[in-house]
């Protein structure tokens, strides 16, 4: 308990310190980074139904302009210095990330059963992904930026003490296999201000996921800046920039959850004979950060998981399907969801604990399957699936 403590004080003062020192570079100014932001801002918009104005659009463009160009080889500092003016964000954001690093130790390491880990000495341990869920709210507590925070663990908030954002996260998505030594994550949602409910995905400053797998990847989305960001964890424990995601194309590869429910549910049932008739490549792990990750990685694919009378909504809102429709949205991608015809961003959130289906993938692929399910898909009708 003391040793995470001091790690994570530490961790603060490391932000603190990089904050200081590269005051000089959020003066930088990248008209290519404002025109992206205006068209993600502009496509934003469409999805949710609404029509952008010029000069709006002309709004955006300026906003955008005074943020710097995001460099492939950049360390995590850096970026975040170039991508938002707002210091607390940044603390927040690098305290996540030292909490995923000591996570992805933890789940390289551990020996884990059912309910406990054991150590080298033979100790035994919390379950990690108690470990995992310990280490992010004290991480949290420690940034000092965080008011409210709440975990698929713990779902009722926390006073954490901090001022200006709250958090959702689902400490260790996958934890059932991490002794098959799959790929699990973690998985959080950053909103402004204090509460955890009577919110959407939409109003989020800012969402992440740490996969942990051969390599250790921080990926990330901040709501005012273009593209969905990943950093690859070096042997020095920095976090370099390594990929920035822009565009979601067409491609024939599906991660299909939940298949119980092609049972009873006959249009599921029709959707994935689709796939499987059109030859798509079959992707699914089970875990859900690695299967909707590779959507991003890929830059194709679509991932499913609905329900049917028999087989009810797993997927929380809050800690899970808002925070990775950010990140996929940014990426270029959409998503549908609560069976209602619309984006995950825009479900809002009336419970902690509240449960729902969706769909992430390509525009085309959404399209695909809104109409499977639903019958059509007014957002994207103007799309070839």
């Amino acid at each position: 308990m003391a040793a995470t403590t001091v790690v994570a004080q530490a961790a603060c003062a490391r932000v603190a310190k990089a904050t200081t020192s590269g005051k000089a570079r959020t003066a930088m100014v990248a008209p290519r980074l404002a025109v992206r932001a205006a068209a993600q801002t502009s496509a934003a918009s469409s999805f949710a139904g609404v029509k952008v104005s010029g000069k709006a659009a002309r709004r955006a463009a300026r906003r955008a302009a005074v943020a710097a160009q995001a460099k492939i080889g950049d360390t995590l500092e850096e970026f975040l210095l170039e991508a938002t003016p707002d210091p607390k964000l940044r603390q927040l954001m690098m305290s996540m990330s030292e909490a995923i690093r000591t996570i992805a130790y933890k789940v390289r390491t551990a020996s884990c059963g059912g309910t406990a880990c054991v150590n080298s000495f033979g100790d035994e341990q919390l379950a990690v992904d108690l470990l995992a869920d310990k280490l992010l709210f004290e991480a949290l507590k420690y940034s000092g930026c965080c008011k409210l925070a709440c975990s698929e663990e713990v779902p009722e908030p926390l006073d954490l003490g901090g001022e200006g954002f709250s958090v959702a996260f689902d400490p260790l998505d996958g934890s059932s296999i991490v002794d098959t030594n799959f790929s699990v994550g973690t998985i959080f949602g950053v909103w402004p201000g204090d509460k955890l409910t009577g919110i959407t995905g939409r109003d989020q400053a800012a969402a992440g996921m740490g996969i942990y797998g051969p390599r250790t990847v921080f990926c990330i989305a901040l709501k005012d800046a273009p593209g969905c960001h990943e950093f690859l964890l070096q042997d020095d424990g920095k976090w370099l920039h390594v990929k920035e995601t822009e565009s979601i194309g067409e491609g024939k590869m599906f991660s299909p959850g939940n298949l119980r429910a092609t049972f009873d549910n006959p249009a599921y049932e029709k959707l994935i004979s689709y796939y499987i008739g059109e030859k798509y490549t079959l992707r699914y792990t089970g875990g859900m950060v690695p299967d909707v990750f590779q959507i991003i990685v890929k830059e194709k694919g679509v991932f499913t998981n609905v329900t049917s009378p028999s087989t009810k909504a797993k997927l929380r809102l809050l800690f899970e399907v808002a925070p990775l429709a950010l990140l996929v949205e940014k990426a270029g991608g959409a998503s549908s969801c609560d069976g209602k015809l619309v984006s995950g961003l825009d479900v809002e959130v009336t419970q902690h604990d509240q449960r729902t289906q969706i769909c992430y993938g390509s525009v085309g692929e959404v399209r695909r399957f809104e109409e499977y399910m639903y019958g059509n898909s007014p957002r994207f009708s103007e799309v070839t699936a």
